[in-house]
């Protein structure tokens, strides 16, 4: 891969490739340039070393990081922060927490590879704590790359009391202009149910780019304003900026609950004609879900098979339930079968297909189910609803016998249940489903 021309890489050249191989995320080539550095006469060179630890981190990959990283004769600053990233991005927060604790200058950076990593890898709540301890020893925040980690903690947790104060700190340090700063704003306004909040931040932008775009109009179709997003598409469009693949994933999902099935239908066609978007399996979950939604079960069904991925159980579990809310239940047997076939994981596939077969009288297909279903040991995970009561947060399960208000909850229950029958309300208990254990085998 090396000296077409009789020339051989210096350790100048082995870094820029370690480092464009770690941006491009080209894992193999990545490898073969870190193969190929170690057969050179600058094996022993830090620079490049460091820029292989980083190239790893990026990878996802610690531990070659850390093969890499001990053998750093003299770590500068740079070998310890991508160390320290790459086992927080991926999860390993003690052995990020060890890396932490033996580099021998905490400057910002480190703490912002410690934090960010840790919010990358969906531990949010120890990278607050993290944060606070930052600010406590006076840390100064000359780069706003924290600051955006940790307004996505808050997006991720939707936590929006605190991602309330972080925007007031954001306010006071002075990077309320920051692109990538407002964008995290209006992600987290708009994950935290603050649509006013994430409107009146992405309005006040001066500069606003595709990701700013996505993120408002992200956040207003999963808030049910299925046509003031579809505005905002056209408004990005006359801005003269490329929607990405999201853009059009959040549309098509919010043309499914307004029920616009012709412009879901147009902005799928739009994505590959227009933009030369390749759909993911995501796109085509979504205008499944549309059709499904709408009663255009036969283009679902056409639409799973000539998709260029392998339908997964999900994907045919969601046909399944349409057709039982549409009441086709021809198809409905014929998807279930096709279900039958399949390694099933999800305890409510089966649910579904015993309902479908019930529905139909099939009582012997009801019992392979349940057969099948006792055979894997599958079993029923609780549903269960939270809430958040001030600074505390209540999980209820279904089932639950032990709850030290359930005597009030239930009065609260069986009162409103009265209420709403005397003014008239008839529950429909079409789509009550038939219990495994109790289905009826004729």
């Amino acid at each position: 891969m090396f000296a077409v021309d009789g020339l051989q890489p210096d350790h100048f050249v082995f870094a820029c490739l370690v480092k464009a191989c770690g941006r491009l995320g080209a894992t193999r080539l990545g490898k073969q340039v870190h193969a190929r550095f170690m057969l050179s006469p600058f094996v022993d060179d830090d620079v490049v070393k460091s820029s292989l630890v980083d190239m790893y981190a990026k990878y996802g990959l610690p531990d070659n990081a850390r093969s890499v990283f001990d053998s750093i004769k003299l770590k500068d600053s740079v070998s310890w922060t991508a160390m320290l990233y790459a086992y927080a991005r991926s999860g390993r927060k003690e052995d990020a927490l060890e890396i932490f604790k033996g580099s021998p200058v905490k400057n910002l950076f480190l703490w912002t590879a410690l934090i960010s990593g840790l919010v990358q890898s969906g531990n949010g709540v120890q990278a607050f704590y993290l944060f606070i301890e930052m600010r406590r020893e006076g840390v100064d925040i000359v780069d706003p790359l924290v600051l955006s980690s940790i307004v996505g903690a808050c997006a991720n947790l939707a936590m929006l009391e605190l991602g309330k104060q972080i925007h007031g700190l954001v306010v006071a340090l002075g990077y309320e202009s920051c692109l990538f700063i407002s964008n995290a704003l209006v992600d987290m306004y708009a994950k935290c149910s603050d649509i006013v909040a994430a409107k009146y931040v992405f309005e006040r932008m001066k500069r606003k780019d595709v990701v700013s775009w996505t993120s408002i109009i992200v956040g207003t179709a999963q808030h049910g304003r299925a046509e003031e997003a579809l505005v905002l598409y056209d408004e990005l469009i006359l801005a003269g900026l490329k929607p990405s693949e999201v853009t059009f994933m959040e549309l098509i999902y919010a043309c499914s609950h307004a029920g616009l099935v012709k412009k879901g239908r147009q902005l799928f066609k739009s994505m590959t004609e227009d933009y030369g978007i390749r759909p993911s399996l995501q796109h085509y979950t979504c205008l499944l879900d549309l059709l499904s939604r709408s009663g255009h079960l036969d283009e679902a069904e056409n639409l799973i098979r000539a998709m260029p991925f392998e339908p997964d159980e999900p994907t045919w579990a969601a046909l399944l339930s349409a057709c039982k809310n549409h009441g086709n239940t021809e198809m409905g047997i014929r998807v279930s079968n096709h279900l039958l076939s399949l390694k099933l994981e999800d305890p409510s596939t089966y649910i579904l297909l015993s309902n479908a077969y019930a529905s139909a009288s099939m009582w012997q297909h009801v019992s392979k189910v349940r057969k099948l279903m006792a055979l894997m040991e599958v079993k029923k995970q609780p549903g269960y609803s939270a809430i958040e009561f001030g600074k505390e947060s209540q999980a209820f399960y279904a089932g639950e016998t032990s709850h030290p208000l359930k005597d009030q909850i239930f009065g609260l229950l069986k009162d409103l249940d009265v209420e709403m029958r005397r003014r008239g309300y008839v529950p429909n208990t079409s789509y009550v489903l038939h219990d495994m254990e109790t289905a009826s085998e004729g």
